[in-house]
């Protein structure tokens, strides 16, 4: 699924950039004007194609990395078909134009919801798996992917809190100055934390199999892992 979202997400902003050039691209259909195709393509390529990347890598380099099997099989597999089914709907929804109206945390309250729910699960599975670990220490990879899970589960919750109207329908909580610094708090961390703390922990697992050598120093494996979670988790933007 990540080759798929990934080729899907890409071809959208193909689409989008072509049509800065030629706005005919949009056929006169509303649900494929650049501004709704430019958060599908956004939320296609950050969380359906990293998303899906960033569950796979952690559960593979968590087993290989603590010589145990997934904690709890089922609830790994509500997270697979529980993010599936959020991209899909993110897909139908996005070009209807049904939006928050807030950048990278478009999708309204139902879905937010499905995701708050799929990443506790994610959690669970992911920290259940290191706790039951058959070796002492906890191999970098993992301080990134657990401090990636989250951040970012803070990030969605707090950043969306919101009072339902209809089912397609909501107002988020804040106001004025305080909604602008929340969304851009969780705005800066989509890419701080979701594309940066993420992929380095994947990198940590890897680059050193590929390379056939462990980690240079683990001491300075430190430096990356602490500059990135105390500088990232800004407040304004």
């Amino acid at each position: 699924m990540v080759v798929i979202w990934g080729i899907v997400g890409m071809l959208v902003g193909v689409l989008i950039a072509a049509q800065l050039i030629w706005p005919a691209l949009n056929f006169d259909l509303p649900f494929l004007t650049y501004s709704r195709l430019r958060p599908l393509h956004t939320n296609a390529v950050i969380f359906a194609f990293g998303g899906s990347a960033l569950f796979a890598t952690s559960y593979y380099v968590v087993q290989r990395t603590c010589h145990v099997r997934l904690a709890f099989d089922k609830l790994a597999a509500f997270t697979f078909w529980g993010w599936q089914l959020i991209i899909v709907l993110a897909a139908i929804t996005l070009p209807l134009g049904i939006t928050q109206s807030k950048e990278y945390a478009e999708l309204e309250w139902p879905i937010d919801l499905l995701i708050a729910a799929v990443w506790v699960a994610y959690a669970i599975v992911f920290f259940g798996t290191i706790a039951k670990r058959r070796i002492r220490h906890i191999y970098v990879a993992n301080w990134f992917y657990g401090a990636f899970i989250i951040t970012i589960a803070v990030l969605h919750i707090f950043n969306n809190l919101a009072v339902p109207v209809t089912l397609t329908k909501s107002y988020i909580i804040y106001t004025g100055v305080v909604d602008a610094m929340m969304q851009w708090w969780y705005g800066h961390n989509a890419v701080g934390f979701f594309l940066t703390a993420g992929f380095l922990g994947m990198m940590y697992y890897f680059v050193p199999n590929q390379a056939g050598r462990p980690v240079y120093s683990y001491l300075l494996s430190v430096g990356p892992f602490s500059y990135t979670h105390l500088t990232m988790p800004k407040i304004t933007e």
